[in-house]
């Protein structure tokens, strides 16, 4: 495929437009892009609609990590309302160079639970990503709390997160554990704010059902184009 035509739009949803480049990415045992998964956050947010839950694109995490204007960074956070939200889901890329669009090599999920006071962070590749996740959670702590005072908010590797069985599917991890997630916040069964949603996501997200949603986002995307 060319350039010209790897480039072609195929669809606008919401903010997140998706290229013909895309759908060459899903179709295939390739590494998610950060567009595909803006793409299937921003679903997950028409699916999830409590202003309760924020999932955080791919470019405002990665901004929120490796922001160098310090000063910058409060006015940068205040449109996402992080006090007001109980639930937040931030994309982690191991990529620490601003000026290199789409860089890093592998993706994982840091999750923040306000009723438990914690950060999680989930790795499908042996905590790879530690790093960047922390980096992320120091950057962002001091803000999400709404006082100055952050000192409840605990940093949690997990440790029961479901490990990939290939070189290729770490996006894939990250969405499906975004997806258990937002379903064990939204379900009707009291919480258990030890265990969270570790069992559900350990119960949830298998290579099965990651090799499925692969297929699943590729056809959500082909019917939402022969829609528009």
């Amino acid at each position: 495929m060319g350039k010209s035509a790897a480039d072609e739009m195929i669809l606008s949803y919401n903010d997140v437009v998706l290229r013909r480049s895309d759908l060459e990415i899903l179709g295939g045992p390739y590494y998610l892009n950060d567009r595909i998964i803006e793409f299937y956050f921003s679903l997950l947010s028409a699916s999830h609609p409590s202003q309760d839950i924020l999932l955080v694109s791919p470019s405002i995490a990665f901004w929120i990590t490796n922001c160098p204007d310090v000063d910058g960074l409060k006015d940068f956070l205040e449109p996402l309302k992080l006090p007001d939200k109980n639930l937040v889901l931030f994309p982690v890329n191991n990529n620490d160079d601003v000026s290199l669009a789409e860089g890093g090599s592998h993706w994982s999920l840091l999750a923040y639970y306000r009723s438990a006071n914690v950060f999680v962070h989930h790795d499908s590749s042996q905590q790879m990503n530690k790093r960047p996740a922390m980096k992320l959670y120091k950057s962002v702590v001091g803000y999400i709390s709404g006082s100055c005072s952050a000192g409840n908010d605990k940093y949690l590797e997990c440790s029961d997160t479901p490990q990939q069985v290939n070189c290729y599917d770490c996006g894939l991890y990250v969405t499906a554990t975004a997806r258990t997630i937002c379903s064990w916040y939204e379900s009707s069964e009291s919480k258990n704010d030890e265990d969270l949603w570790f069992s559900a996501v350990k119960e949830q997200v298998t290579p099965l059902a990651v090799c499925e949603l692969r297929k699943e986002i590729l056809r959500l995307i082909k019917d939402l184009m022969a829609k528009q």
